[in-house]
């Protein structure tokens, strides 16, 4: 075909024009967004330059550029992106309402007699917050500004607190419905199901690990994690016995509604009656401990039941076929909302009833309301930029040879798959410690993708490279010196909390991260495990 470019050239350095402008294309892109330019303009700027550079040099045909609308098409099409608003927004009115900041103080107050007891509520609120929201920032700075003033009151070792709360926050990039799991569903070519189950099981071995070493510090060394007065443990008050029955019949019910989804399962017999059964059982145990433990017993589990329930209901509604990740993105909004109102109007019988901890004003008032849009929308629109131009970007890479030649570079490192994910875990942690997961996602990963077609992964091992790309990115999220999650943090510490405490606190849950991505690259059946007991899929 005879050349269109002003000044055709076949090879550079040995390299093939094309190739070597695409990785030009490359460096010039991670030198704009290391210097502090946006993302999705550096995507954006980078792929016109280069477009008209490769045009003059008649390095890649310019028709292939139409292609890019019908690219744009199918990515918006795609219905999983409408889970990342709905789950968004979900943790945002759980935020936002008070339900969270209550769900703190609750599992507080049941481990507060522990050694390091307050920090392990930390680390178990923050899990529950992570599979709530999916989003890292809104997770470490809410425990932050909920938790850090408590245990520093308390007397904690401030690098342990410090920790603690960005660890369990930053999981939010690894436990479903987290942001990052259904963009590289989108990205990696995989089914979100299979991501969702497949991480749970990771996320639950992150968290455990990070349960024991707190209470283990502070059992060794007391003077880091002390137990919480005895005294900061009662609530005055006792719920009359009728209020009590009352209430461990609505727990019940919630529970009777997530157990009655077992339905859905056509193998399953009899579902009705194993829901009545459960529920009546959750129901004797609920109104058990409230009789024997007055007020406190009561706070703690109409703190913790309703939004447990919340999240396992959403995730159970997904795992078991009855709805798609956006539809049960929708119901979680919903059902965020009711226990919203229904908090308000338990708060309102436990005051009449003596209970002086409890705030009385309406904390999801429209400016709340208001603002949990404004961030869900600022998200949204960040995801849906980056998608837009990171496409482009994508085409004017591949169209330029840069793909082809890395994944030949990446499948001739040796090692076959393990050689591949080692130099891949190695590139994700360097450049997560500068970048956003949303950046990584959209940089790296289709860059990893054709080396992955070359080695011939199944969808199975490509769900457990994801694994290790999250928690390696929990890893990079909270590296010292700049890893994100710190920043997060010290922008809502409190005085007396150094920043160079903050760094060093995170180091230990650094190691135990490391160990975590160690443990799940050798056992890999672990992830499998996983997809086969929550998802149902066979491996």
């Amino acid at each position: 075909m005879m050349s269109t470019g002003l000044l055709a050239i076949e090879t550079f350095l040995g390299l093939d024009w094309g190739v070597f402008l695409s990785l030009v294309m490359f460096a010039v892109f991670m030198f704009l967004i290391l210097t502090g330019y946006n993302v999705a303009f550096s995507f954006a700027s980078v792929s016109v330059a280069f477009a008209f550079i490769g045009d003059l040099t008649d390095a890649f045909r310019v028709e292939s550029l139409a292609t890019l609308g019908n690219q744009w098409f199918t990515a918006v099409s795609d219905a999983t992106l409408l889970a990342v608003p709905l789950f968004v927004l979900m943790g945002a009115i759980l935020e936002r309402s008070g339900l969270a900041e209550r769900l703190l103080n609750a599992i507080g107050l049941l481990m507060g007699p522990l050694r390091g007891g307050v920090a392990a509520a930390v680390v178990i609120v923050g899990t529950l917050l992570a599979a709530a929201t999916g989003v890292v920032a809104a997770t470490v700075i809410v425990m932050g500004l909920l938790s850090l003033p408590a245990m520093v009151k308390l007397g904690y070792d401030h690098k342990l607190a410090t920790g603690a709360i960005t660890a369990s926050g930053t999981l939010a990039q690894l436990l479903p419905p987290s942001i990052v799991l259904i963009l590289l569903a989108q990205q990696l070519g995989v089914g979100i199901l299979g991501l969702f189950a497949g991480a749970l099981l990771p996320g639950l071995l992150l968290s455990g690990l990070y349960v024991v070493y707190v209470l283990g510090a502070a059992y060794l060394k007391p003077e880091r994690g002390p137990a919480m007065p005895p005294e900061q443990r009662e609530l005055a008050g006792n719920p009359s016995l009728a209020t009590k029955a009352i209430l461990a019949g609505i727990l019940a019910f919630m529970v009777f509604l997530v157990l009655i989804l077992r339905g859905a399962d056509p193998e399953t017999t009899n579902a009705l009656g194993f829901a009545l059964l459960w529920s009546g059982v959750a129901f004797a145990i609920f109104f058990g401990i409230m009789a024997v433990t007055k007020m406190l017993g009561t706070e703690v589990l109409v703190s913790i039941v309703p939004t447990v329930v919340l999240i396992v209901g959403v995730l159970f509604s997904i795992f078991q076929g009855i709805a798609t990740p956006s539809e049960s993105g929708a119901v979680g909004v919903l059902g965020a909302l009711i226990l919203t109102v229904l908090n308000r109007l338990v708060d309102k019988q436990l005051i009449k009833e003596g209970a002086a901890h409890i705030q009385t004003e309406w904390k999801l008032t429209p400016k709340a309301l208001r603002a949990a849009g404004i961030s869900t929308a600022n998200i949204t629109i960040l995801v849906m930029t980056l998608l837009f131009c990171s496409t482009f970007f994508r085409l004017m890479f591949r169209e330029l040879g840069g793909a082809d030649q890395v994944s030949d570079w990446l499948t001739s490192v040796g090692g076959g798959k393990w050689g591949f994910v080692l130099i891949a875990m190695v590139a994700v942690f360097l450049l997560g410690i500068n970048l956003e997961f949303l950046e990584i996602t959209f940089i790296v990963v289709p860059i990893f993708v054709p080396a992955m077609q070359e080695l011939q992964f199944t969808e199975a091992e490509t769900i457990w490279f994801a694994m290790l790309m999250a928690v390696n990115l929990n890893m990079a999220f909270i590296s010292p010196p700049v890893g994100f999650s710190l920043f997060y943090l010290q922008s809502v510490a409190p005085p007396e909390v150094k920043t160079a405490d903050i760094h060093k606190g995170a180091i230990p849950f650094m190691v135990l991260q490391g160990i975590a991505m160690v443990i799940l690259g050798i056992w890999d059946e672990i992830v499998f495990t996983s997809m086969r007991f929550f998802g149902g899929i066979e491996v």
